[in-house]
């Protein structure tokens, strides 16, 4: 086994005690050495079961998972490694304790749309009207509260604006109200199971006697709640091995800290440190510059990216008057390169900072009639007929769940309007009951009317009967049969005549059943509330998304920040000026955020396999007038040219000064 790997990446795999830091470059194979470690571990005798492996993806825990089941072989009734990602860690662990939290054992995880409803409700109760505070707005800043593992009694201290002041002050009976409906939202996943190791020590010693050894993947990407829970998992026998790259570390803006990742030495004496820095995916030419790039940021680990492919064609950067040309020229260029033998669509990805670049690349890409493929646009979990449909697998496993409830109870149409609804949510909290306990009541019935009575009924009918078969039919079947029963692909053929549109959006509801069913393959025990946890888990992490998206044969136009983790043969990487890359807001901060900036740069450099093209516009559009451009700074220090930036700055403010004078010595006018 280990004469697959290189000196480091040996020395990473047989150290199998105490602390141990892998500093894995771009390209170096870090995978390959998490799961020869894993494997190595149980061949010296540790049980599998002792061994958890933590990442931060779905996609990147599963291929964990494959592979090491093909290194360690198939055998029955063979024990695994526990390797999943943070978040569903976290649902373990508070499925076995968060009854001490005040929370039921089977708890809901609501997802963006339930918590839109949760903090609609919240912002209704202290009568802050929508457009002094939307509720997306609200909920973008109890997530970041969140992630910085702030309570709400801290938050009112830390609000800077108005909107925060009345954010912070909701926060509070926004965490009430999923309380009281046995709910939790994504967030609430690290910062509870935080809460139940710093307050319930028993609960904490139960968890962190589970394992004898801890493998933590892309450690520059966690945030203070996921470092703090590692290291109470940890701090027992100090088998903890972590994997990552600080030059990677571009998630600081959803509060991760690369100081995890700087510091691990400091946090843990006697640490082993093993640096992986043979790059097997891009040419020498490539990073060279990128090595180059990279340097000037000072508060990182001393790491060089060393070729395995030498040679190869050095980066282009191209020079084009505006953004049209830019996309046109880039366009044009990607035309030339596609008409080579053995070359695809596929091949190439156009990088970009911001989201609104790719507008301007997708009208060329159009007009010449290339296939191509903008990744990270709508989730699956985003589109209606899922959101529907999930609704209805929510309300099986939980009737009482009333965000799910409300989604469904007319849809598709069956004649229970919003007029009735309202009534029937007023009924239920005037009486201190769920919405589904009223929805049987005589009450109800009266409130109702005749006919949508008799459709409450129906409904209600529907329901008990699937949440009767619920643990004793197929879930795949079930969903299958809910779906015909509902008529809610019906409904659908009925309301998008266009057939394309039809066809996508039976494709979503095809989608699901086929999830439930790949679920139901792969589960040891499968529970209609082990998929919905899945599928809760999967709504944040969409890695099948952008998967299937890239399976085509495709150029690819991604976010730099969508591209970490993959690679292409050809490269162009645009709008490389001030402003755009490093991002204006980032320019105004200086300091720490251009050092993301520049790391940001530095993933997209390292993207390319055989090619690299930077390109720039000397103009660009704002407000509908073009303006000049200023080329990236870091345009300058990827060849080698920061000096000459520098004399230039020191230049323009020695005019700056002279002009100044001047004018303080001219006399005033009359």
């Amino acid at each position: 086994m280990s004469h697959d790997l290189n000196a480091a990446q040996r020395e990473a795999v047989n150290t199998l005690s105490g602390p141990l830091l892998v500093l894995a470059g771009a390209g170096t194979g870090k995978t390959r050495v998490v799961i020869y470690r894993i494997a190595k571990l149980i061949k010296s005798g540790v049980p599998a079961q002792r061994i958890l492996a933590v990442t931060f993806t779905n996609k990147a825990a599963n291929e964990m998972r494959q592979r090491t089941t093909a290194l360690l072989g198939r055998r029955r009734g063979q024990q695994r490694p526990e390797i999943s990602t943070f978040h569903s860690l976290c649902v373990r662990v508070l499925r076995r304790h968060i009854t001490v939290l005040g929370y039921p054992k089977r708890f809901a995880i609501y997802d963006r749309a339930d918590q839109e409803s949760v903090a609609r409700a919240t912002l209704r109760e202290i009568k802050v009207p929508g457009e002094t505070l939307r509720p997306s707005d609200f909920l973008y800043f109890i997530s970041r509260w969140k992630m910085a593992s702030v309570r709400p009694r801290k938050a009112t201290s830390l609000a800077g604006t108005d909107k925060e002041h009345l954010a912070a002050v909701a926060y509070r009976r926004y965490q009430n109200n999923l309380k009281s409906k046995g709910a939790v939202d994504f967030d609430d996943l690290l910062l509870l199971t935080e809460e139940l190791f710093e307050k319930y020590p028993d609960a904490r010693r139960a968890e962190a006697d589970r394992f004898d050894h801890l493998l933590i993947d892309e450690y520059q990407d966690t945030n203070g709640s996921q470092y703090r829970i590692i290291k109470r998992l940890a701090i027992g026998h100090r088998n903890l091995c972590v994997v990552g790259d600080d030059d990677q570390s571009i998630y600081g803006w959803r509060g991760a800290e690369i100081t995890h990742i700087l510091r691990f030495e400091r946090d843990w004496p006697r640490a082993t440190v093993v640096r992986l820095e043979e790059n097997y995916r891009s040419t020498a030419a490539i990073l060279e510059r990128a090595n180059q790039l990279i340097l000037f940021n000072k508060n990182r680990h001393d790491k060089v990216l060393r070729a395995a492919r030498h040679g190869g064609e050095p980066p282009r950067i191209l020079q084009f008057k505006d953004e049209t040309a830019e996309a046109e020229g880039i366009v044009q260029d990607l035309k030339k390169r596609l008409a080579q033998r053995g070359t695809v669509p596929r091949d190439f990805a156009i990088l970009f900072r911001t989201n609104e670049q790719p507008r301007a690349f997708e009208m060329v890409l159009r007009k010449e009639n290339l296939p191509y493929v903008l990744v990270g646009g709508m989730s699956f979990y985003d589109r209606k007929e899922v959101r529907d449909l999930l609704a209805y697998l929510k309300v099986l496993a939980n009737p009482h769940d009333e965000p799910s409830l409300l989604r469904i109870i007319n849809t598709p149409p069956r004649g229970i309007g919003q007029a009735t609804v309202k009534r029937l949510l007023d009924l239920a909290v005037s009486n201190g009951k769920s919405l589904w306990s009223t929805l049987g009541s005589p009450a109800a019935r009266a409130e109702a009317g005749d006919k949508a009575a008799r459709s409450i009924g129906q409904f209600r009918a529907t329901i008990e009967s699937f949440r009767s078969r619920v643990g004793h039919d197929s879930l795949s079947r079930l969903v299958s049969e809910l779906i015909q029963k509902t008529g809610y692909t019906s409904e659908l053929s009925r309301i998008y005549t266009d057939p394309t549109e039809r066809e996508a959006r039976m494709a979503s509801v095809e989608e699901i059943v086929n999830a439930v069913a790949n679920y139901e393959k792969q589960a040891q025990k499968p529970t209609l509330s082990g998929y919905l946890e899945e599928a809760a888990l999967g709504d944040r992490d969409d890695t099948t998304e952008k998967d299937s998206q890239l399976a085509r044969n495709a150029i690819a136009l991604m976010t730099l920040h969508s591209a970490k983790g993959l690679e292409f043969p050809q490269v162009y990487l645009v709008g490389l000026e001030e402003g755009i890359l490093p991002h204006h807001r980032s320019v105004a901060a200086d300091g720490d955020a251009i050092d993301e900036e520049r790391r940001l740069c530095y993933v997209g450099v390292t993207r390319a396999r055989d090619r690299l093209t930077l390109s720039l516009a000397l103009t660009r559009k704002k407000w509908g007038k073009a303006r000049d451009s200023q080329p990236s700074r870091f345009l300058y220090e990827f060849t080698g040219q920061a000096e000459l930036l520098k004399a230039k700055k020191a230049s323009a403010q020695t005019r700056l000064k002279a002009t100044t004078r001047r004018k303080s010595r001219s006399p005033a006018r009359r």
